[in-house]
């Protein structure tokens, strides 16, 4: 089993480490980080990951995979990006995504007809698709796995390995990672954080996700 993950500048670590984690404990597979060329790819914080295939070097795939994070307006536009998508999801078994990554995976156009999820703040953009959107942590439609943001990735990765190897190889996993949540506070959703503390994130970011808004729409023209 060969996994995917396409890397570029400004994705968010925790997207592409919690899935990663999973994935390189699951039996018989192998893990390839795919980037646009073999340099250091900087996350929005600064975590550097090295490649290890191309765009163009790359072998095909049984899951393809795309994290999130700030830098995925400028993944949006990357012709070579998209176009890596298209052609590697004609024979990938599964075409996934963490977070904002199922922006990406929508601009390639291979979220059409689909039911998908995203982080929470992106809801809204990710409608803008022909896509069925839910706001699930997990969303598993055919071969279309999508997680919701960040942490989800955990979440999502485990939901992938159950798919794969059956729920018993997936608790294994879990257990070995001690994945075990338990929050100091209830605050990771919309749905359960104070109103105060939830019009505070969006207010924080109502012009850059307008922008983000007003670029989608231009894909459109």
């Amino acid at each position: 089993m060969i996994v995917g993950m396409v890397i570029f500048p400004g994705l968010t670590q925790l997207d592409l480490t919690g899935p990663y984690e999973v994935f390189g404990r699951m039996p018989d597979t192998q893990v390839l980080l795919i980037a646009e060329n073999l340099g250091a790819v900087k996350s929005d914080y600064g975590l550097l990951f090295i490649p290890d295939a191309t765009f163009e070097t790359a072998l095909q795939v049984d899951i393809l995979f795309v994290p999130g994070g700030r830098g995925v307006f400028d993944a949006m536009q990357n012709k070579n990006l998209l176009h890596f998508l298209k052609k590697q999801s004609v024979n990938a078994k599964y075409i996934t995504s963490v977070c904002t990554g199922a922006l990406v995976l929508a601009a390639a156009g291979l979220l059409n007809g689909y039911k998908a999820t995203t982080h929470w703040l992106s809801l809204n953009l990710l409608r803008l698709f022909d896509v069925e959107v839910l706001e699930q942590r997990v969303v598993v439609d055919r071969n279309r796995i999508t997680g919701g943001g960040v942490t989800a990735g955990i979440d999502f990765g485990l939901t992938v390995a159950a798919e794969l190897f059956g729920e018993d190889v997936a608790k294994e996993i879990q257990l070995f990672m001690e994945y075990d949540p338990a929050p100091p506070f209830n605050s990771g959703s919309p749905k359960t954080a104070d109103k105060i503390t939830v019009d505070r994130v969006i207010d924080d970011r109502k012009e850059i996700q307008k922008e983000r808004e007003e670029m989608i729409k231009r894909l459109f023209t």
